[in-house]
């Protein structure tokens, strides 16, 4: 399930969803706004154009979105059902974890939306060399 050739490796490591050699982002995981998505314009290996039309990632705000409410819904129930705080509490606990994983979020809706389009190639870098 974790291995080279599949999606879910494309995304949790963060590389080029044709070749799953060169990294996807520019910079490792920061909370530097003006870093957070900033991506190669090509990988490195394969020479895959990550921006394949003008405006590609205005899509990821679907992901995003989705993402975003499986969070909420999911401490929201964890902080109302199992730890019994109070709704305020609760809904504050969401915005917290909201703030905190929104760089996670924003980096995953990212490399999951262009996942979605863009299918592994094994022989990616062989053609390119």
């Amino acid at each position: 399930m974790f291995k080279k050739g599949t999606k879910f490796y494309s995304i949790v490591k963060g590389k080029c969803p044709k070749c799953h050699e060169g990294d996807f982002f520019k910079y490792g995981f920061t909370f530097n706004p003006s870093k957070i998505t900033t991506i190669h314009t090509h990988c490195s290996e394969c020479n895959l154009k990550y921006m394949l039309e003008p405006s590609f990632f205005y899509g990821a705000m679907y992901i995003n979105y989705g993402i975003t409410v499986a969070i909420s819904i999911a401490v929201f129930i964890i902080t109302k059902l199992f730890i019994g705080l109070n709704l305020l509490e609760s809904f504050l606990s969401v915005l917290g974890a909201l703030i905190v994983l929104a760089p996670l979020n924003l980096r995953m809706a990212r490399i999951i939306w262009i996942n979605m389009f863009v299918p592994y190639d094994e022989n990616a870098v062989a053609k390119t060399s």
